[in-house]
């Protein structure tokens, strides 16, 4: 295998290209480092890649690269790099979601139609496709009806890697990852806010009840899935890929005190436009596909986000 990784700079991007090294597969990295969150947390994401025989890193938009020549010897493309975020994704900030979610994935797979050597595609979807009115739990046939422009950017994205499938035998598998964490998480996701807070010993705003569920899905679950598409996923075909720890907030915040050895204090605040209230993945088709049996438990899961924020913090 031979991969490009698209977004190779972010907390799920960079960890798959440590494995990937790590498993002895040359990786090219394509980041063009948005200031979604401070670019130093990005670049320590890639400290023990850069100096390895086989990574290398090209800094740009996928719209801006030669994509001809990152592809002429790649075998395998894992599209990672969008504009995250369902809270900011509204209002003016929405042409920054068209362009880096949708334009640079039809960008992305119009270059693939002229590299033959590419035996798949995977693409890193979301499971905010699915919107509120989905029956639990969600089943990748179940009518994708999302409740924020984020996740109508993610699931544009999604069409058109069948589209370029159906018409042009690009071989795409989608991934809709279901809320993912661990060490290098965003900052702005709630587990690493939460952590973050706990260990400074500052409030934590929660947003609505706190009945809200999740399922939460371990970063290096998720990257497991993530590899295992690139050569078992059925082209045209979707999975979920969640981690089976479907929790409430307010039953994560208890974990969060075990954890970190003192009660989160919490701020409550009103529900955010665009959050859904529950999510909750059927996995059975990437088990019977991919093989996919996530091995982390949330607490377990919680403990190395922990340790890794404290030692970063």
């Amino acid at each position: 295998m031979k991969a490009l990784i698209t977004g190779v700079a972010g907390f799920i991007g960079s960890t798959l290209a440590d494995r990937l090294v790590a498993d002895g597969v040359d990786v090219a990295g394509i980041d063009c480092f948005t200031d979604y969150y401070p670019r130093p947390m990005k670049e320590r994401n890639l400290a023990g890649l850069l100096n390895r025989s086989g990574f290398r890193l090209v800094e740009s938009r996928i719209q801006d690269a030669d994509l001809h020549a990152l592809l002429r010897d790649r075998t395998h493309v894992f599209h990672l790099a969008a504009q995250a975020g369902v809270r900011k994704s509204w209002g003016r900030d929405f042409e920054i979601y068209t362009a880096n979610n949708i334009e640079a994935t039809q960008v992305l797979l119009e270059a693939v139609t002229k590299a033959p050597a590419i035996e798949r595609l995977v693409y890193a979807s979301s499971s905010s496709v699915y919107g509120d009115n989905t029956p639990m739990p969600f089943r990748e046939d179940a009518l994708p009806q999302p409740v924020s422009p984020y996740g109508v950017s993610k699931l544009a994205a999604e069409q058109l890697c069948y589209l370029y499938f159906a018409n042009y035998n690009v071989p795409t598998t989608s991934l809709r990852y279901f809320t993912v964490y661990g060490p290098r998480q965003r900052p702005d996701m709630g587990f690493h806010k939460f952590l973050r807070a706990t260990i400074r010993g500052e409030p934590i705003a929660v947003y609505g009840d706190g009945e809200q569920t999740r399922d939460f899905t371990f970063v290096h679950d998720a990257v497991t899935a993530t590899i295992a598409a690139a050569t078992r996923g059925v082209p045209g075909r979707v999975y979920n890929v969640g981690g089976g720890s479907r929790v409430s907030i307010n039953e994560v915040l208890e974990l969060i005190g075990r954890v970190a050895g003192r009660r989160p204090v919490v701020i409550v605040d009103s529900a955010q436009k665009g959050d859904m209230r529950h999510t909750y993945a059927d996995t059975s088709a990437a088990r019977a596909d991919l093989g996919f049996v996530p091995k982390v438990g949330l607490e377990e899961g919680l403990t190395a986000e922990h340790k890794w924020l404290a030692d970063t913090l």
